[in-house]
């Protein structure tokens, strides 16, 4: 690999774990989650010419989304990650050589399933993390990498991703296809100004104020209509269950009907759905039947659905994975659990998925990859949560407004677990409170991943020598 004068390497990287409590549950595949814990990084780094700068980055551990063992009690996967993400963390700090964010993570990436094993071992687990697991740990480090090479630059850390200071195009991340690209190809050098906000209709949550009737009133609202009104909404998430026709169409009809009238309470005509059945359904035929079903009995709502997230096993390589040709003929269909990786996103193109989920929480390095790869075949774009509050949302919100093409961001710690927010909501307002169904994210330009961190010191080379 050439080298360049903007290279760095990382001096030391550091982990701690904050507990996170949900003020209300949040159903994920059929399990039942009311509390997390946020992996917390910092990282810092040297030029070489001695400029040092430090990034921050954050995630929820989402062991129920990222590790739905049937082998592994949900407590055992979220140690495993835990105890996976301070391993790993030690090794990025041990990692000798100088370069740009995307290579020392690309570097440091072949260790990955060793340290899993090692894990796995330790624990004495019956199965190593899989993929997606080693992704969701390694998120917050890989964002504070990216937050602190850019701030060693003095710039946004989407503004440092071409030629003047990447040693290597994406082909050696993708393939030839790529040659002589590079990740700003594919990025906006400024935010886009707004963006429509999804918001989560959990399988558990209450659509009517009678539903809502005896939970705790926080001054959160509990009922659909009531974050309708309080928030401006105009974008659904609707979680279904994938394995009961009829509750999933009667689902869908009862917050068209409920909607509806929100809606026309407060004078919107346009709104959209999502529909999320969280790898639950055995065949395309399901889905297929349930869009037959929906657009006969409510069109309106058929009409409002703009995309599929992944209806299936996330299981690609599985024999007899259903084929998405006929069901993308109807509405795009995204690839969400199964994109751990290029040649997941090049094998669910050949299954007839005609769209991709970007999610912070698999790392900016490989959602910039996956960004490249969509804009480059024409698919659908979206950018998707993990109940991701505090920085981890911030560090979404800065991911959909760079990438072009991206239709909606969703965004549902606000709903379930706003703790973490309150001291980012006091220096970036417009990101968590929401009024007309959208983000401002016209601010995210500062340095490093577009906001400030408490860990973002920048230092010269003379008050902190090599």
């Amino acid at each position: 690999m050439s080298s360049k004068a903007t290279d760095v390497r990382i001096l030391d990287a550091k982990i701690n774990f904050v507990p996170v409590q949900f003020r209300a549950p949040l159903k994920f595949g059929g399990r039942i989650v009311t509390e997390t814990k946020l992996i917390n990084s910092d990282v810092t780094i040297q030029r070489r010419d001695g400029r040092r700068a430090s990034g921050h980055g954050s995630m929820p551990v989402g062991n129920v989304w990222a590790w739905p063992s049937e082998q592994i009690a949900p407590p055992d996967a979220e140690r495993a990650m835990m105890m996976f993400a301070e391993s790993v963390s030690e090794l990025f700090a041990s990692y000798p050589d100088y370069g740009h964010p995307l290579e020392i993570q690309y570097a440091v990436g072949v260790e990955f399933q060793h340290q899993a094993d090692r894990v796995a071992r330790k624990l004495e687990l019956a199965e190593s993390l899989p993929t997606l697991a080693r992704l969701v740990a390694v998120s917050p480090i890989d964002a504070a990498l990216h937050d602190a090479y850019g701030r060693v630059h003095n710039s946004n850390c989407f503004n440092v991703l071409s030629s003047e200071y990447c040693n290597e195009d994406l082909s050696c991340y993708l393939d030839d296809q790529f040659k002589d690209e590079f990740p700003d190809q594919y990025t906006r050098r400024k935010p886009a100004s707004r963006l429509p906000l999804y918001h989560l209709v959990g399988a558990l949550d209450p659509l009517t104020p009678a539903e809502a009737s005896g939970l705790e009133n926080d001054g959160l609202p509990h009922a659909l209509a009531d974050w309708i009104a309080d928030d401006g909404l105009t974008r659904l998430k609707i979680k279904l269950n994938g394995d009961d026709l009829d509750w999933d169409i009667s689902r869908v009809i009862a917050v068209e009907d409920i909607t509806r009238s929100a809606q026309e309470s407060r004078g919107c005509s346009e709104w959209f759905y999502s529909c999320d059945f969280n790898e639950k359904c055995e065949s395309a035929d399901y889905v297929l039947e349930f869009l037959k079903q929906i657009a006969d009995q409510r069109p309106t709502a058929f009409n409002r659905i703009e995309y599929i997230e992944q209806p299936t096993n996330r299981d690609l390589q599985a024999a007899g994975a259903p084929g998405m040709h006929d069901v993308a003929k109807m509405k795009p269909v995204v690839i969400d659990e199964a994109l751990v990786d290029y040649e997941a996103l090049l094998a669910a193109r050949d299954l007839g998925y005609s769209g991709v989920a970007l999610k912070a929480c698999k790392g900016l390095s490989e959602s910039l990859f996956a960004a490249a790869a969509a804009q480059k075949f024409g698919m659908f774009l979206c950018v998707q949560d993990l109940t991701c509050p505090g920085a981890s949302w911030m560090q979404s919100c800065s991911l959909a407004a760079r990438i072009p093409g991206i239709t909606a961001i969703e965004g549902n710690a606000r709903q379930y677990c706003p703790g973490p927010n309150a001291k980012w909501a006091r220096l970036y307002p417009e990101l968590f409170e929401i009024s007309d169904g959208t983000v401002e994210t016209s601010r995210l330009t500062e340095h490093g991943l577009g906001f400030r961190t408490g860990s973002s010191r920048i230092a010269g080379a003379s008050e902190n020598p090599a």
